[in-house]
This record gives C-alpha cells, structure tokens and sequence, in this order.
C-alpha cells in the first residue's frame, strides 16, 4: 500500500547507472530511507525531487525491506543555497545534524519544521550564516532532549545580573563566584541562549546580538553540541574551511 509523506532530502547515495538512495526527513515518519529507481534518467518522474536539499512531496511503497519512491513533486529546491559555497556547506551540515539526532521511523515535526525554516533564512539573507548556525545547533539539541540548563546558576541557584560562565561539560551556566570553568558569556548570549531553548521554532529567529556576542553565542552553541555527541562533522569542517 502506498502513502503520501512531505519530506526534506538530507542525503543522496547513488546506485548503478540509474537508480538512488534518498534519506529523507518527515515529520511523520523522521528519517527514512527509500529507493527511487530510475531517479537519474532524463525522464525520470521522481529526478527533480531526488536531489539534496529539495523539499517535496513523496509517494512511498513500502517493500518487504524498504520503501520505494513510486512519485515524487517537488515543492522547494532552495537554489539560493546551491550558487553559495559557504551556505551550500552550512545547509549540509544542517542535513548532518538531522541525520545524527532524529531516530528513524518515529515522528520528527519540529525538526523538519526547524531545519526548513533555516534553510529558508539562510537562502533569504534574513541572518547572518553564523547566526542561523548556533540557533539551529541550540534548538536541535534541546529538541532532542539535551538542552542547556541556562534559567539560573547550577550551583546556588540565583537568577544572573551579570555575565556567567558557561560549562560545556556540566551544561550548565554559574555565577563567577561559584565557578570559574567555562566561558565568560554576557547578559545578553545568556538571554539568547534562553530565548532559543524556551521559546517556539516560529519565534526563535524574532532577535537579533551585536557582533561580538553573536560571535560568543555561535561559540557556546557549536562547544556544547560536539561535546554532547562526542563527534566531528565533516560538514561542519567544510563549512568552517570555505569560511576563512
């Protein structure tokens, strides 16, 4: 029996001459894996849907083993991301991050719904590259139940008046006088880092920092989710190198 899904492609395997593997990402289903035969020919009804970043309409047969891609309409492309190197690699690593925190076959709508809308910020200029960057990483992670403690000291419990120090490792935020290991973040990364983790993926693009606390904002955010899953994303190294 087939069913129609809307889904993000976060990742293309190629298969013999013609065929693909394609690793979507629905809110429905969250990641699957389908196969989508003949999906390299010129007129092939599922080509245009069947490529990295393209958002769209999915008709899916589930096999024995896997699902098979009958028809596919693509509804978003986001050629914007693909004539910009540096924002192609970010959209990537994007696509990387669903790929490590959303578990297959169970129900991912604020992710995709989060990753869509950066993928939409980013091509429509709407914020800074690295700004969309640590506002992804930090909503993510919290979405995938890891989200900073940042509401109070993790040590006495008094609400911040000034700057803090950020522990990656503990993933909690202290008052200066109760702990010294961590980075210095000000007021205002700590009222960004609140902002993001409380508040609904349609609201946590509404702000915006100076250039220096948006600088340490990116900082903490990128710190503590490579601590929090102990990886590397070649993605995020790209993006990183094309960046300088």
């Amino acid at each position: 029996m087939s069913s129609v899904t809307n889904g993000l492609v976060l990742k293309v395997s190629d298969i013999g001459e013609s065929d693909k593997v394609i690793t979507l990402l629905t809110a429905e289903m969250g990641v699957i894996r389908a196969f989508a035969n003949r999906a390299k020919k010129m007129n092939s009804n599922i080509r245009a849907a069947s490529q990295l970043l393209c958002y769209g309409e999915f008709t899916l047969y589930h096999g024995r083993d896997s699902y098979i891609i009958e028809n596919a309409v693509a509804k978003e492309v986001f050629f914007g991301l693909r004539s910009d190197i540096k924002k192609l690699a970010l959209a990537q690593y994007f696509c990387s991050l669903a790929l490590e925190f959303v578990p297959e076959g169970e129900p991912a709508p604020d992710t995709l719904r989060l990753i869509l809308n950066s993928l939409s910020y980013l091509q429509n200029g709407r914020r800074s590259p690295e700004f969309i960057k640590a506002v992804t990483e930090l909503k993510l992670i919290s979405l995938a139940g890891y989200a900073p403690d940042v509401s109070a000291c993790g040590a006495c419990g008094k609400s911040f008046s000034g700057e803090a120090v950020f522990n990656v490792r503990t993933g909690k935020c202290y008052c200066p006088e109760c702990s010294e290991n961590g980075m210095r973040i000000s007021p205002g990364v700590i009222t960004a880092m609140q902002y993001v983790i409380f508040n609904g993926i349609d609201r946590i693009y509404s702000f915006s920092l100076p250039a220096a606390n948006e600088k340490l904002f990116g900082r903490a955010a990128e710190d503590f989710l490579l601590f929090r899953t102990g990886k590397t994303f070649k993605a995020l190294e790209f993006y990183k190198s094309v960046s300088t």
